[in-house]
């Protein structure tokens, strides 16, 4: 078998030919594309247009370039805003308005591409396009809120003050739209407009006048319709609207107004009824208004405030008859009650003396300090009543401040001097009320504001002033001081508050055993001038008779022995 080849050679040589022409025409092909790619690769397609700025046929950064110095001008261009007819003129840098060059070129088209179709745009697009804009968000709402001058809108509330709810109408406000402000300004600016129209627009308040109303019907009206009790054991605690109301509130919430309690203040004020810190608070008398009024005993009780809190808000929503609701508590009960201080019997005022004394600051200090401690003080019958102990120690903590005493039959500067004018006054008043003297001492020489054989003096820790309650009813102290002035006098006054046993009337003797002063030089850093006069003796006597009758009952003598006051005479030390 020999080799043997059916195609001609004039056909395979043809063959070759057409191959090398299709090479030769891709190479063509590739070759315009490669130029192609030089000459619009990297490009903006011609005739683009960014916000009427011409870019095209640039590359990237050229067009940045062109972009940049044809738009530099409009940033400060001036536009006139009017909102609601006022106009007021900015620039849109200004308003933090603001071009992303690079952005908008990528955006036209002139990003590096192979892309047979970006090469096609380049040379068959060219379109106007507007440029891609960046919002500086904190200085746009600055200039909104100079442009707007908003009215916000005010929701309604409900408050309450003493027993009466209280009312603020909700009101509508007036905003610019942010979202449509923001577009306009933008649009000006694109467009190289030199004015913008913005409306403001009603703005609604989240709290409205159908709120308001639910809120007052459905708790701030019941709330505030009548007392409240709290059941602490068999104590009964009720609260007036005009307490409680304070420790209540509403607050918005989700567009409704819902009731909130103060459970801080709610508790103080329980606890202000209960007694603080759990301890019962025995019944008293005090004056109020110039009457004596019985002040109620009140209950210790240990109660968790929140088994008051967690109910309250629901407790007072209820109708009358219902309002009422047991707390879980220890109680324990006054000592003395409120039917033992109505027992006492004080009702009128059965004594009352006055005394004056010279202007001096330190007697307005201490004499004010003294029976400001000793006003409202209450004496059950038997009890006993001591200056010393009630008004307690003279010292600056306590109140008080240097003035005269008298020591050793002269004048000396001590803590609480002054005090005596008050334990004169005090005992003059027990002495009209018919009241048992149980220690009393004059002063060691007479001085002449006091009434004669009826004065007191008192000294921390050796001489008190002390009288017992020996009537069968109660017996309130009530102390004032009208101040001196350089002008005037003080004035001390005590009265005494029971019911009347005894009409007091009193006569003394003449003066007797009469002696004569001394003259005394002293040469001592403290030594205080006097001009002496003589001392004397003297009875006193209090005649009792019982409240409304003219037999004589019994006398009693007060006995006192003044000594002289001795002439002082200082010399330099």
């Amino acid at each position: 078998m020999s080799d043997w080849d059916p195609t001609p050679p004039r056909e395979k040589e043809g063959g070759r030919v057409v191959l090398l022409m299709l090479l030769g025409l891709a190479l063509l092909v590739a070759g315009g594309y490669t130029a192609a790619y030089v000459v619009a690769g990297d490009k903006v397609p011609r005739g683009t247009t960014v916000a009427g700025v011409p870019i095209g046929a640039r590359t990237q950064a050229a067009a940045q370039r062109a972009l940049e110095s044809g738009l530099a001008g409009r940033l400060d261009a001036p536009i006139q805003v009017t909102v609601d007819g006022r106009a007021t003129t900015l620039t849109p840098r200004e308003a933090g308005i603001a071009v992303d060059y690079a952005a908008s070129v990528a955006d036209a088209g002139g990003d590096q591409s192979w892309d047979p179709s970006r090469l096609w745009d380049y040379y068959t697009g060219g379109d106007d396009l507007d440029a891609v804009v960046s919002v500086d968000e904190s200085a746009l709402a600055a200039t909104l809120d100079r442009l707007a001058a908003d009215r916000p809108a005010v929701d309604g509330t409900v408050t309450f003050e003493g027993d009466q709810v209280r009312t603020t109408a909700p009101r509508t406000g007036l905003a610019l739209d942010a979202g449509e402000a923001r577009a306009a300004l933008e649009e000006a600016f694109v467009s190289g407009e030199s004015a913008v129209e913005l409306t403001r627009r009603p703005t609604q308040p989240d709290i409205d006048a159908a709120d308001v109303q639910q809120a007052l019907t459905d708790f701030a009206n019941p709330a505030l319709s009548g007392p409240v009790t709290l059941l602490f054991g068999e104590s009964r605690v009720r609260l007036q609207p005009q307490d409680f109301a304070a420790a209540l509130a509403m607050r918005p919430e989700d567009g409704a107004l819902v009731p909130n309690l103060d459970e801080q203040a709610l508790t103080s004020l329980v606890d202000t009824e209960v007694s603080d810190h759990g301890a019962p608070v025995d019944a008293t008398v005090a004056l109020v208004h110039g009457r004596p009024k019985v002040v109620p005993a009140s209950p210790g009780v240990g109660y968790d405030p929140a088994d008051v809190s967690d109910a309250f808000l629901t407790l007072v929503t209820r109708p009358g008859g219902e309002r009422e609701v047991k707390v879980r508590a220890t109680v324990a009960e006054a000592a003395f009650t409120t039917k033992d201080a109505r027992r006492l019997g004080i009702t009128d005022k059965v004594s009352t003396f006055t005394t004056y004394y010279p202007y001096a600051d330190y007697r307005n200090t201490n004499i004010g300090r003294a029976a400001e401690l000793v006003t409202g003080t209450v004496l059950k019958p038997g009890e006993t009543f001591s200056l010393n102990d009630t008004v307690g120690e003279r010292t600056r903590e306590n109140g008080f401040t240097e003035g005269f005493i008298i020591s050793d039959g002269i004048f000396k500067e001590d803590l609480g001097g002054g005090v005596s004018q008050l334990a004169t006054t005090t005992f003059n008043a027990m002495f009209f009320a018919g009241l048992e003297d149980v220690e009393h001492k004059p002063h060691s020489f007479y001085i002449d504001r006091y009434p004669v054989g009826r004065e007191a003096t008192v000294a921390w820790g050796s001489v008190d002033l002390r009288f017992r309650n020996d009537t069968s009813y109660g017996v309130l102290v009530d102390a004032h001081v009208t101040p001196s002035t350089p002008s005037t006098s003080g004035v001390v006054t005590v009265s005494l508050w029971s019911t009347k046993t005894w009409d007091i009337t009193t006569s003394a003797s003449e003066r007797y055993h009469l002696t004569s002063p001394a003259t005394r030089v002293l040469r001592t850093p403290d030594c205080y001038p006097n001009t002496g006069y003589g001392g004397f003796d003297i009875d006193v006597t209090r005649h009792f008779r019982q409240h409304g009758e003219s037999a004589l009952d019994h006398d009693e003598v007060f006995h006192t022995h003044y000594t002289p006051a001795d002439t002082v005479i200082c010399k330099k030390p």
